[in-house]
């Protein structure tokens, strides 16, 4: 079965999953990420914590996203909106926010039905590993959510950003790299 054709519940139970794996291991991955980019254990744990709460706020909220019945100008019609999958989205997430920042891009990305490519920041790739780990324990299949640590950064977003299968960015960072992927991403209106 397609990914974006799960029902809410569904899709909602994965995340339910991986919040209580990322409070399970919150401890370890704090410690990486202290390892990664040396914010205090503390900070870390509760950054993991904090990570774990999206995923479930998340779960929660895609369950309440019915649709949506708009009269119309005629007494005789009504529409229904219904929201979609967009489709693939690319998540860059910051090296000061790594798990924080890639559950509040991942959590929403697989509630809705899209999939996505993950692109952390060259500091902190053993947090994005074990964020990716952690999913796919939760059952997350394969191909739903792909992590990308490429070598070199600029031109490996820039080829994401071209990809015709592309159809969101989602970005947190600096203001210059802001600027050249608001750039990348004008061409295509995404």
């Amino acid at each position: 079965k397609c990914w974006s054709n799960l029902n809410a519940n569904e899709r909602a139970a994965y995340l339910r999953r991986a919040n209580a794996l990322f409070i399970e291991r919150a401890d370890e991955i704090g410690r990486i990420m202290t390892l990664e980019q040396g914010k205090p254990i503390a900070e870390s744990v509760g950054e993991v914590l904090w990570g774990a709460d999206y995923l479930l706020w998340y779960a929660e909220e895609i369950r309440r996203s019915n649709g949506t019945i708009v009269p119309s100008d005629s007494l005789n019609t009504r529409f229904y909106l219904r929201r979609r999958a967009r489709g693939v989205v690319a998540c860059i997430t910051p090296w000061n926010f790594p798990a924080g920042m890639a559950t509040r891009k991942i959590g929403p990305a697989i509630a809705a039905g899209c999939t996505m490519i993950l692109k952390p920041a060259t500091e902190t790739p053993l947090t994005a590993m074990h964020i990716v780990d952690i999913l796919e324990r939760a059952g997350l299949p394969k191909g739903v959510l792909n992590l990308v640590i490429p070598e070199k950064t600029g031109p490996a977003i820039s080829k994401m950003l071209h990809d015709s299968r592309v159809k969101n960015l989602s970005f947190t960072g600096s203001t210059e790299v802001g600027r050249v992927l608001l750039k990348e991403a004008a061409d295509r209106v995404i």
